[in-house]
């Protein structure tokens, strides 16, 4: 299955930028959010080094890419580094299950693996905001960066529900399965269909990418596998569509009065 066509992307504005070596590590130090690091792919020395471990510790995705693509942000100081100012909060995955069960509330929580279509992400976040997700997890690597453009194509949304970035999905699962909370899986093949789902009880449903689908270790311990009925033969959806689908009918189950 094929996303969107790419579509070119607005130029950070220079106010979100982090540029140098010293800046850099002084904002790592600082606990300052960031959505990830451009480093120069032959950059190497002690700072560099600190950088990739206060990044690792932090959950920071370090991108190594050419110096043209550094100068692409129109600066010449950047000294081979520059991050990128996270535009919106993420929340620790535990601290935010503990926060949706003290409120009284039911988990429904949205796994994003794989996905790196900003726009799909978007459209994602609105829909899942509308249907009652209280949080999207999401990897530190392989997934869009939520810029500004992102949150724009979310009309928000992703300013206003809870975005937990983990540095592995395997792990986050683990998590989930700790609090009770059952974790499924969206694929075309499976043999249950998404109507017989529970999604009444704790939930988190895993959406992966268009073309690769989920990782197979991923969907492995997975609790249950479902498929969304499609007929004529065509066997395509864009995944934000797939994604609306399915969470309208958690939310029809959960609320029967709508």
């Amino acid at each position: 299955m094929k996303s969107f066509r790419s579509q070119p992307q607005n130029r950070p504005k220079k106010s979100s930028l982090i540029i140098g070596k010293a800046k850099l590590l002084a904002a790592l130090k600082e606990g300052k959010q960031l959505e990830r690091i451009y480093l120069m792919q032959t950059l190497h020395g002690a700072e560099v080094e600190e950088i990739k471990k206060l990044a690792t510790q932090q959950q920071v995705p370090i991108n190594k890419v050419p110096v043209e693509k550094l100068n692409g942000f129109n600066i010449t100081d950047h000294e081979g580094v520059v991050g990128l100012i996270a535009k919106i909060q993420y929340q620790d995955l535990q601290d935010t299950i503990s926060f949706i069960v003290e409120k009284g509330e039911t988990p429904l929580l949205l796994i994003l693996d794989g996905i790196t279509d900003i726009r799909n992400i978007g459209a994602i976040a609105r829909t899942a905001l509308c249907c009652g997700v209280q949080a999207i997890i999401i990897p530190d690597k392989g997934v869009g960066a939520l810029t500004e453009d992102a949150i724009q194509t979310s009309a928000g949304a992703l300013e206003k529900i809870a975005v937990c970035r983990v540095n592995s999905l395997m792990k986050a699962v683990d998590t989930l399965h700790l609090n009770g909370i059952q974790v499924l899986a969206s694929e075309m093949t499976a043999a249950d269909l998404v109507y017989d789902c529970d999604f009444k009880q704790p939930i988190a449903i895993i959406m992966g990418s268009e073309d690769k689908g989920i990782y197979p270790a991923l969907m492995k311990i997975a609790d249950g596998v479902f498929r969304i009925p499609m007929l004529g033969g065509f066997e395509s959806l864009n995944v934000s569509v797939a994604t609306g689908m399915i969470l309208y009918e958690a939310q029809r189950q959960r609320n029967r009065s709508i």
